[in-house]
């Protein structure tokens, strides 16, 4: 009848347990996100470059490339496309970064940023794109998240979590860095503050280039039809507005139709022979 544990200690090891908890969440949701906001803000450019850079190589490593290289599409007519329609989007706009844009041999449809001013648009996303002022209603969005660095705050917070974790859990390889660091670039899931910002930069590109919004807003079709496909074939309930890192699709599509119905002349951002090079650049 004697015991070897006295009474009460299970529950001062549950407080404990339940405080340790506290305390990791609220550096992973309060204490992080602040360190990574400052930051983003007092990191020498230099130096978010070169961060841009590795986290590139990490994604790269992430879906498959050992070599580092195979993934890059390298065709000279697409790439110079490409930098036309890059040209044609900020020359109108204020940049604080030189932009490093490169397009990625792989069926994701999806582009994102890195910090740094780096941004990959994957192959993906060129073969559903329905025209090419869609692609540059996407593009001009992630050079917003770039110009806004929303980029290397998601990055630092993702980099702080991971390295948390790995305290907390015990991995000290890197391992989980590598992976939580590609996983947080490759969803893209920023604020829904961050993700409006980026929206409303994109429109301002787009009006001061003279290119329709509407394929920025075909584009939102698209992937509301993607969410409303899944949440038919899984038969869950479509996300509440509040849940979501990223506005609802129909108001994003909604939004950039108005946009470009107070345009006035607008022209496609590319010829379709830059157009038809673009979507072969990684052929």
């Amino acid at each position: 009848k004697k015991r070897d544990v006295h009474r009460g200690t299970g529950m001062r090891v549950v407080k404990t347990l339940a405080g340790a908890i506290a305390a990791v969440c609220l550096m992973l949701f309060v204490i992080l996100p602040a360190m990574a906001d400052t930051l983003a803000r007092v990191m020498p450019r230099e130096r978010e470059v070169q961060f841009g850079r590795a986290v590139i190589g990490q994604i790269k490593w992430f879906i498959g490339d050992k070599d580092n290289d195979a993934l890059v599409c390298t065709g000279s007519e697409g790439l110079a496309a490409l930098a036309k329609m890059q040209t044609r989007l900020t020359a109108q706009m204020d940049m604080e970064y030189e932009l490093n844009i490169e397009v990625f041999d792989h069926p994701m449809v999806n582009a994102f940023a890195a910090p740094g001013g780096q941004i990959v648009i994957m192959r993906g996303l060129l073969d559903d794109a329905t025209s090419a002022d869609a692609v540059a209603g996407v593009l001009a969005h992630e050079i917003g998240h770039v110009e806004n660095r929303d980029a290397t705050r998601g990055a630092l917070r993702a980099a702080g979590s991971a390295g948390l974790i790995s305290i907390v859990f015990g991995d000290f390889t890197g391992g989980a860095l590598a992976v939580i660091l590609a996983e947080q670039m490759l969803e893209t899931s920023y604020t829904r503050d961050a993700e409006a910002k980026a929206d409303d930069f994109a429109l301002e590109a787009l009006g001061k280039a003279e290119v329709s919004s509407e394929g920025l807003a075909t584009f939102f079709d698209y992937v509301l039809g993607l969410e409303t496909d899944v949440s038919d074939m899984s038969g869950i309930p479509e996300t509440p507005t509040y849940l979501r890192s990223h506005p609802p699709s129909h108001e994003r599509a909604h939004k950039a139709r108005e946009f470009a119905d107070t345009q006035g002349s607008t022209t496609s951002v590319l010829s379709d022979e830059d157009w038809a090079a673009l979507k072969s650049v990684c052929d």
